[in-house]
């Protein structure tokens, strides 16, 4: 085979793939069977009664254990057991065939059996105690089965018995095969999501339940309360699916419910749109891989606020009007600044719809140790960790004491105004005798504020004082400032330690040596040469 051959093989196998590759269902009551154990509990005694039996719809048979009772002149009373042949022996009367029969059933042919010998009397036939069947769970699961339940189990406590199912079982379309070859279908979805019952039965001697491979799905999508990517189940409508999916939410859009649905080629989509009354009033029966879109109201039902924190008269929550409300008029709903309030460092915080990209160099710097950083990467290092996401650029002094309108921003949902409480000092910071908070003074210098700090600690580096700013957090040479601020922090870095004296000790030794071995070569040479 030439290498084209295989290429082209090679490439046929990728699309085959990708053609054959099916989408599996994801509602999360697919999820119900991870906290079951591996650990098979089959011949368990599982005889829990799960509530009140309905005699309608129980089936005895061969173990079930009845008590009768027949009051008259005296009262007669036994507990008997239905043989493995399906009779009921009952002393004085005989034997009656309850094959095939339901509770009530049997409780009527009881009851008749006994008056044909009893007169006048009162008769209680009671079923109380629950006889094993032995059932069969095959298909596509884990591994196919026999269990042994009491005769009270639905399809749901033999698919709880035990972790069998797999990503791909098909519990929408379960087949429950009988002894006599009857096959009913049943979706165990409808019973986890709504308990209905209808399709969670009482399981019978000798049944084989039977999990399919997903192979066909359909899915629902938008504003309905469980959209997600079902089981196809034949004759389901677009209302079916829409209620299984849990219905509406309170903004769908319910008159442009898009059918999406592949032609009879299997290359093209087409849609189609109905309101929710005419899926109501057709069946709009679904195929496989249709996608039913249940879009949203615009605008519906979207509530506009904005949140005011710190020094205003009435910090809170407010309504915006979209697209209109300016910073200055929620100021003003707010009842204006308090005389404590920072103009300076307030700020407004945006809440980004779209979330940002993520800086995959700053995510690399935070792995490498700063020492090892290159000078540029340091400084962006540096600049990535103050940036603060979702700042707005606003100047509060310009806007509010200038009247500069360019600075009065459109408020939009979800924004934080905050306002700090005004900062009268300058922080001192490092290798100062007395560091601490100084009073903020307009016409001091930072040789003052360091005079008032007790000026400089012993093993300050005086030649390398750094001012950080109290609103952008950066980081500016002493001889840059141009003016402090209230907030700001005189920073005076500390001189590195020097050497200990054992290190010194040990170099001065390390160069004698390498001294002494430079002399003792030079005289190996001249002695050599003389």
């Amino acid at each position: 085979m030439t290498f084209k051959s295989i290429f082209v093989f090679l490439i046929a196998l990728l699309v085959c793939n990708n053609l054959f590759s099916q989408q599996l269902p994801n509602y999360p009551e697919r999820l119900f069977q991870d906290s079951l154990s591996q650990i098979s509990t089959d011949f368990m005694d599982v005889s829990a009664t799960g509530g009140t039996i309905n005699p309608e719809e129980y089936q005895v048979g061969p173990g079930d254990k009845l008590f009768i009772s027949i009051s008259g002149v005296k009262e007669i009373s036994n507990y008997l057991v239905i043989d493995q042949e399906g009779w009921l022996y009952i002393p004085s009367i005989g034997g009656i065939n309850l094959r095939n029969s339901s509770l009530a059933e049997a409780k009527n042919k009881i009851n008749e059996a006994i008056l044909k010998y009893f007169k006048d009397v009162e008769i209680f036939v009671s079923l109380v105690d629950f006889r094993k069947i032995k059932v069969s769970l095959i298909g596509n699961v884990i591994n196919p089965s026999v269990f042994i339940l009491s005769s009270n189990s639905r399809l749901m406590d033999l698919i709880t018995t035990k972790k069998e199912l797999k990503e791909t079982s098909d519990i929408r379309n379960i087949k429950v095969i009988s002894i006599d070859n009857e096959i009913k279908s049943y979706d165990l979805l409808r019973f986890l999501r709504y308990g209905d019952f209808s399709n969670n039965p009482f399981l019978l001697e000798g049944d084989a339940i039977l999990i399919d491979k997903v192979d066909k799905v359909v899915a629902i999508s938008g504003e309905v309360i469980y959209p997600a990517i079902y089981e196809y189940r034949e004759g389901e409508s677009i209302k079916d699916l829409i209620e299984l999916a849990g219905g509406f939410t309170y903004r769908a859009r319910k008159d442009t419910i898009e059918l999406v649905r592949f032609g009879k080629d299997g290359s093209k989509q087409l849609s189609s749109f109905y309101t929710y009354d005419q899926v109501e009033k057709n069946d709009i029966i679904l195929e496989n891989k249709d996608h039913v879109m249940v879009r949203q109201i615009p605008e519906y039902l979207i509530d506009h606020f904005v949140k005011i924190e710190g020094y205003v008269k009435y910090p809170g929550w407010y309504k915006i009007n979209k697209n209109s409300t300016t910073l200055t008029e929620i100021i003003k709903e707010a009842g204006g600044f308090l005389p404590e309030a920072s103009l300076a460092e307030a700020s407004v915080t945006r809440k980004m719809q779209i979330k940002e990209d993520d800086d995959k160099e700053f995510e690399r710097l935070k792995s490498i140790p700063v020492e090892n950083m290159t000078e540029d990467e340091y400084d962006y290092y540096k600049a990535k960790s103050r940036q603060h996401s979702g700042i707005v650029v606003v100047d509060f002094v310009s806007l509010f004491k200038d009247h500069d309108l360019k600075e009065n921003i459109i408020l939009r949902k979800n924004d934080v105004i905050n306002i700090p409480e005004k900062k009268d000092y300058i922080v001192m910071l490092g290798q100062l005798v007395n560091p601490g908070k100084i009073i903020y003074d307009s016409t001091y210098t930072i040789n003052d504020y360091i005079e008032l700090a007790g000026g400089f600690g012993w093993r300050a580096q005086e030649g390398d004082v750094r001012i950080i700013k109290a609103k952008t957090g950066e980081w500016i040479e002493e001889d840059d400032t141009i003016k402090l601020e209230p907030g700001d922090t005189i920073w005076v870095p500390e001189e590195p330690p020097g050497p200990t004296f054992w290190v010194v000790f040990t170099d001065v030794l390390t160069i004698l040596a390498q001294l002494a071995a430079i002399v003792a070569a030079s005289a190996a040479v001249i002695v050599a040469t003389r």
